[in-house]
């Protein structure tokens, strides 16, 4: 491959942050980079000369420039292309780097005392969802993962509590992991789920004594100081993971973002089952 590879190479991994070329990069370099870029997403690698052309050294230097502008005047659309190629590339990487994070820490994702589950608890498919009960993609997503779980007889889901939309996420998550101490948990938070009102402690006590909980107990055990530990636990792992959003769910090695219906759910148990 010619030298000028190994230079793009240097450049485009030299930030250590990941992040593209920096405002005050030399000029030269940027057409390289593009021009470099473009070739290896679009050209064949059989297409490159392994010996040079003729004994004479290429061109360099303001030779060298015009002859990457004028490339890049007549094909502009390399340039757009280039970059979603590396965009693809980084995805891809992202990708196989949750995968092998999702492997290291299956006990937490599996097997967290502190983490609710439903469904059948030695079923041969585990679905985790990490969620806020304030989210809108959440509340959607939560019928299609009761269906699912009524549908099929294999499935156990484990809850990681994730809230990231302020104080109210916080009690709510608390108040469900609470539940969880009366054996009630799975009511309860089907109906924070469903609600479409605002999750003011009022509200969440309506709801427990709805899904028969005890609510004087319930505000005890609310204030349990686990309850951070969890919570912040969860934060924890979804960071090592690359969650920032809800919900996600997570399958065998697969890490799904955003909320998903059920033919979505039902087509990942079955590639995941297929494995």
């Amino acid at each position: 491959m010619p030298r000028y590879s190994t230079v793009l190479h240097d450049v485009l991994h030299s930030d250590s942050t990941g992040g593209l070329m920096k405002p005050g990069t030399d000029r030269m370099v940027v057409l390289v980079i593009v021009f470099f870029a473009s070739w290896w997403a679009f050209v064949p690698l059989n297409a490159w000369p392994t010996e040079p052309a003729t004994d004479s050294d290429p061109p360099t230097g303001p030779a060298l420039e015009r002859i990457l502008e004028r490339y890049i005047r007549t094909h502009p659309e390399v340039i757009e292309q280039s970059l979603q190629a590396l965009e693809n590339k980084r995805a891809a990487e992202e990708q196989e780097r949750q995968k092998a994070a999702i492997a290291t820490h299956q006990q937490e994702l599996l097997n967290d005392p502190n983490s609710p589950i439903s469904g059948n608890r030695t079923g041969d498919i585990t679905v985790v969802e990490f969620f806020d009960y304030r989210c809108g993609y959440c509340k959607r997503a939560a019928s299609a993962l009761t269906e699912l779980q009524q549908r099929d007889t294999g499935i156990r889901v484990v809850y990681k509590d994730f809230p990231i939309l302020g104080e109210t996420s916080e009690l709510a998550a608390k108040a469900a992991l609470a539940s969880h101490l009366q054996g009630k948990h799975q009511a309860f938070h089907e109906a924070l789920l469903a609600t479409k009102e605002d999750l003011t402690k009022e509200h969440l006590f309506r709801i427990a004594e709805s899904t028969g909980l005890d609510v004087e107990r319930l505000d005890r055990d609310l204030n349990r100081p686990e309850w951070h530990t969890v919570i912040d636990r969860n934060r924890s792992l979804a960071k090592i993971l690359g969650i920032s959003g809800t919900p996600a769910f997570i399958v065998g090695t697969e890490l799904v973002p955003g909320a998903m219906d059920l033919k979505m759910l039902e087509n990942l148990v079955a590639q995941v089952r297929g494995k």
